[in-house]
Parts: C-alpha cells; structure tokens; sequence
C-alpha cells in the first residue's frame, strides 16, 4: 500500500482554535502552537501542504519564563547602519509589546519557507482576554466535520 499525501486543492475548512497563555512557559507554548499551525497534530499531516489549523493566543501578558530568563534573555534589532545594533530584555519587551515574544519563539519553531510564512500568518496573538473572532471559534463549533476518506482508503462494506 503506497503513502497518502493530501494535495493542497483537497484542504479545506481551516479549524481556529483558541489557546490561554496563562501562566504557560513561552517555549513550550511556542511548541504546540507551532505543531498546531505546521498540521503536526493532525492524521493527514503532509509536509508540502498547508494542513494546519489557525491559532488565536488569549492573555499573551501572562507568559512566563523559567529561570533568570526575564533579566537575561535579549532579543537583538539592527537598524543596518553602523552603530544601529539594539538589544531588549525580555522584560522590556513585554513591557512594550506583549505579543512579540510569543510571535518569535513561534516563527522561530516553523520552516523558513514561503510555506513557512503561510504558516505564520494564521497566528493572532493578543494580549487580554479580549479577541474580535468569536465567528470563526462558533462557527467551528457547530460546523466541525470529518472529511471524508479518500475512495482508495475506504474499506469495502460486505
């Protein structure tokens, strides 16, 4: 029996899922959002498709870190002039942007690829507990449905 590959025209219905970030370590969140978003976790995972789900981060304030990470851990920025490197901590970062230590850790976990960028798109990552896509999160609710097997996967009925 050969392989089954999905083929990018038979993906369809893209599942958003809503992910707490409370009081989770922004490593290990970053993992599973990134198996959620690359389609890891789904059985008709294919590495050339875009199988994954979209991913809506809640209370993204509330990572945290282990260890001294917080005074520690510094995000780099260069403006490409010379003299223009700027370095952050991670405490400052939070400060300033909350989302932006979650939005890194992730696309640092997915392929760097046109895929990749894809992927990365379909994170939206807020702050509060506050988010303005409740439609989509209902609607997957209600309309979640198996698609059906491929007709060469498909057991005979006796």
């Amino acid at each position: 029996m050969s392989t089954f590959f999905v083929k990018p025209r038979e993906v369809k219905n893209k599942q958003w899922q809503v992910v707490d970030a409370r009081g989770q370590v922004v490593g290990r969140l970053a993992a599973k959002i990134s198996r959620i978003l690359s389609g890891k976790n789904n059985t008709d995972f294919t590495p050339h498709t875009e199988t994954g789900d979209g991913v809506i981060v809640i209370n993204a304030k509330d990572v945290l870190v282990t260890g001294n990470k917080a005074k520690g851990k510094m995000y780099k920025f260069y403006s490409g002039y010379p003299g223009g490197q700027t370095e952050r901590t991670f405490e400052w970062m939070m400060a300033e942007d909350p989302t932006y230590a979650l939005m890194h850790a992730v696309k640092g976990m997915l392929p760097k690829s046109r895929l990749g960028k894809r992927m990365i798109t379909h994170l939206l990552v807020y702050p509060g507990s506050e988010h303005p896509h409740t439609a989509q999160v209902n609607a997957n609710k209600s309309t979640r449905t198996r698609k059906p097997a491929p007709a060469h996967a498909q057991k005979e009925k006796k």
